[in-house]
């Protein structure tokens, strides 16, 4: 049954953002908390802009869904505006860093934004204030959580909207949009965290393959050229803190690394993520031992149809527990694939451009199984 619908059209600076939130109430007789439907859209269009020697732009939007209680969110929905769209990762803003983007005037304008998303004027502590909120890639539609879960929404939050546009793509004007669901919070629903299980990938230039960035090093001083030394900074951090030492990074097709868990709690949701020169993924739950469970196998990567998989039962971890990430690629494809082929041979490591490669195993736990299961 529909109780109604508001809209109404909010001038920002550097672009104007319409908002429309319409709210629904549950079934006849059920307990189920209204729905609000939230739609957040820059109305000017964006042109995304290549670096100098990268065919790549991370843009980054903060969005006001004008929350005035403390919600969930239950789904999201990234819309994307044109083929150059490659991926999308969505960030809260809580209500104390939500006013250092209101005083620099952050709203609506966007920013340039490779690695993370971390709203300008903010330190490293107030970033990781900032959690995920949801991701988008190829062939995702609707990002419904778990029934009865969802991820937290403070009132006077705000969203930013990161997006990955790829040039080798296409090269038009973008107007992406965003949809969020949302209910009231009550103790019904149980909080959601996004986990990351992240590994580096060395991935060598294939057999009969020559080129001037066919190490590691001058490739990763090709990637410190394209998007600055925090590039080569994270690349070598993550091998750090997967045990490997940068300057001997074992290469070859797989790339895996081993993370432990910080809480007791239940994953109830998986996805991968590579880019396009991957092949398989698997995420495994203390490996190598009596209770060796996997979260999740994608024996058939396909980049153009990446989702998140509801699990069909709870998988309950401690802390302590291990989780093993594990991602395979196939350097041939970049010789082989329309998008690819101008781009230079190079040995592939973890970076943000399209044919740089990632390796990212993400959860979505509870601490308490919701009442549904």
């Amino acid at each position: 049954m529909r109780l109604g619908a508001r809209t109404t059209v909010v001038a920002l600076v550097g672009a104007v953002l319409v908002a429309a939130t319409a709210v629904v109430a549950g079934s006849a007789g059920a307990s189920t908390p209204p729905t609000s439907t939230i739609t957040l859209q820059v109305a000017k269009s964006y042109q995304p802009k290549a670096q100098p020697g990268t065919t790549d732009d991370y843009h980054c939007t903060v969005m006001d869904p004008h929350v005035t209680q403390n919600a969930y969110v239950t789904s999201s929905e990234f819309h994307p505006g044109s083929i150059e769209d490659h991926h999308a990762a969505l960030f809260l803003v809580p209500p104390n860093i939500a006013q250092i983007a209101r005083h620099n005037h952050t709203i609506g304008s966007g920013w340039t934004c490779f690695g993370e998303a971390a709203l300008p004027g903010t330190t490293l502590a107030q970033f990781l204030q900032s959690p995920y909120l949801a991701v988008w890639a190829p062939g995702h539609g609707a990002d419904v959580m778990p029934a009865g879960t969802g991820i937290p929404l403070p009132a006077g939050s705000l969203v930013i909207m990161q997006v990955h546009y790829n040039l080798l793509a296409g090269t038009k004007p973008v107007k992406d949009s965003l949809t969020l669901r949302t209910v009231p919070m009550t103790k019904s629903v149980q909080p959601l965290r996004v986990g990351l299980t992240l590994a580096p990938p060395d991935v060598p230039c294939p057999a009969g393959v020559t080129g001037p960035l066919c190490t590691r090093a001058a490739s990763l001083a090709d990637q410190g050229a394209r998007f600055g030394p925090s590039a080569v900074m994270q690349a070598n951090g993550i091998e750090t803190l997967c045990g490997h030492d940068p300057a001997t990074a074992p290469p070859g097709p797989t790339a895996t690394c081993t993370s432990t868990v910080g809480a007791d709690g239940w994953i109830l949701r998986s996805q991968a993520h590579m880019h396009l020169l991957g092949t398989s993924f698997s995420l495994v739950l203390n490996p190598g031992t009596p209770g060796q469970r996997t979260i999740l196998s994608v024996p058939h990567y396909n980049f153009d149809y990446q989702q998140a998989y509801l699990l069909k039962h709870p998988i309950a971890v401690k802390k302590g527990d291990t989780v093993q990430v594990t991602c395979t690629y196939d350097a041939t494809l970049a010789q082989k694939l329309p998008r690819l082929r101008k781009a230079p041979a190079h040995f592939v490591t973890w970076g943000d451009g399209s044919t740089d490669e990632m390796c990212i195993g993400l959860t979505w736990m509870t601490t308490h199984l919701p009442s549904t299961h």
